[in-house]
């Protein structure tokens, strides 16, 4: 046992080891003085010795207890878990706590805290009863956590000591979706690759085509599309002719970088980048625009293209795990998937990195905007997302040049601070 753990132990057992010294004093005073009632103090501080450690242990005996819940939730969302407890014995059971092993609680909290939650205290259960009640719960950071199991500990009567017993019977999962905010509309550019089948505006403008001019009426054409304007002043059958619209297509390229992520807990880079890549993922996928990811990390993003609401489910699973824990450069990340992408795709850069890793990052772009690939960058102010006095000079870019070389490459830009209200600066 270290000293951390030993100093914790004595201090939890200081009014035992208390009245284990006082009950030896008495029983010392009591065989010099001999005289009968002072063996009653040293017995009786015996009694309460063995009253202190054997009654919790007793009061944890004999109760089960359950607890059940929704399987998936969103990041900041109350849920409820109902939680039963029952007594199987033939004894009343009371002052009981019900204690939860709930790892996504304390995460949101920058210091750290404890995930152990206290659902309630049990006061008063009869024998062979069994009773039930609600607790609600905070989702504090996304993730797929095991829960439980559920424990019963007491200290009543005297606080002497703590007895605890676990119960597996309130095992299970719990997956916690990024919090995806609302995003009325992107500047996304057409991939003519693509035919445009969704009612999406692009800056080009609206429909499933767009006039190119006109023609000579041929056999099987619209009879709706006769210019008749054209064709009196000809005395010729002339039609309007259509080419499709392109179609957007999105690709999302996470940094899961390690040394990317600036910040801590929920107020970091990556976890700001998750929230805005599930946001535009899901305006995507309801506009039926073609979606893809990408990330390179423990566990690798390479999602497949798609779109609409199984498709986003499919992105909102992988982006409720997806860690920061790569050592991938975001360059190498960028040019992997540059092979990949079609003319006039969006790719969607997050730019947190360290100073000297800029170059290499500013290249790959240029190759990108080279395959005529637009660019639309989310650029992260990283001393806003850093302590006062931990910002290192040389260390960190400037965000406001960064700003400058994607202005000159033709990309779209948007900055994006610690604590930014997503929902205004992405629906100005």
């Amino acid at each position: 046992m270290n000293s951390g753990g030993l100093s914790g132990w004595l201090s939890a057992h200081r009014k035992a080891f208390i009245l284990l010294g006082l009950a030896v004093v008495a029983y010392f005073a009591a065989i010099n003085r001999n005289q009968p009632f002072l063996w009653a103090i040293p017995a009786l501080l015996t009694a309460t010795l063995i009253t202190g450690f054997t009654w919790p242990r007793w009061l944890v005996r004999h109760l089960s207890v359950s607890r059940s819940g929704p399987s998936r939730a969103e990041e900041g969302e109350t849920i409820q878990f109902r939680v039963v407890v029952e007594n199987r014995g033939w004894l009343p059971r009371f002052m009981v706590e019900l204690i939860d092993h709930l790892p996504f609680v304390g995460l949101a909290d920058t210091s750290g805290g404890s995930s152990q939650k206290v659902l309630g205290m049990l006061a008063y259960l009869p024998g062979r009863k069994h009773q039930q009640f609600d607790v609600p719960v905070v989702c504090e950071k996304r993730g797929y956590y095991r829960l439980g199991p559920v424990g019963l500990a007491s200290s009543f009567p005297l606080g002497l000591t703590e007895a605890k017993v676990s119960r597996n019977e309130g095992i299970q999962h719990l997956t916690i979706y990024p919090d995806v905010f609302l995003i009325l509309s992107l500047p996304l550019r057409g991939a003519p690759s693509q035919i445009h089948r969704g009612g999406y505006l692009l800056p080009e403008g609206a429909g499933a085509a767009e006039f190119s001019g006109l023609r000579e009426y041929r056999r099987g054409d619209n009879p709706r599309h006769v210019h008749w304007p054209t064709t009196a002043r000809l005395n010729e059958l002339m039609v309007r002719e259509y080419e499709p619209l392109a179609s957007a297509c999105l690709y999302l390229a996470l940094d899961q970088a390690a040394e990317s992520n600036i910040g801590l807990g929920k107020e970091s880079t990556f976890e700001y980048a998750v929230r805005i890549a599930a946001s535009m993922a899901r305006a995507a996928c309801t506009q039926n625009i073609r979606t893809r990811i990408a990330g390179e990390g423990q566990r690798s993003l390479r999602g497949l293209g798609g779109s609409g609401d199984g498709h986003f489910q499919g992105i909102l699973d992988e982006l409720a795990v997806v860690a920061c824990d790569g050592n991938t450069a975001y360059a190498q990340l960028l040019n992997d998937i540059g092979a990949h992408c079609v003319r006039g795709e969006t790719v969607v850069i997050f730019l947190s990195e360290r100073n000297f890793r800029q170059p290499a990052t500013m290249q790959a772009m240029a190759t990108l905007c080279a395959r005529q690939v637009h660019l639309f960058a989310i650029v992260f102010d990283q001393a806003s997302f850093l302590s006062a006095g931990s910002l290192q000079s040389g260390r960190y870019t400037d965000p406001l040049k960064v700003e400058a070389e994607l202005l000159e490459l033709g990309a779209h830009c948007l900055m994006v601070r610690q604590g930014d209200d997503l929902v205004r600066l992405f629906n100005p």
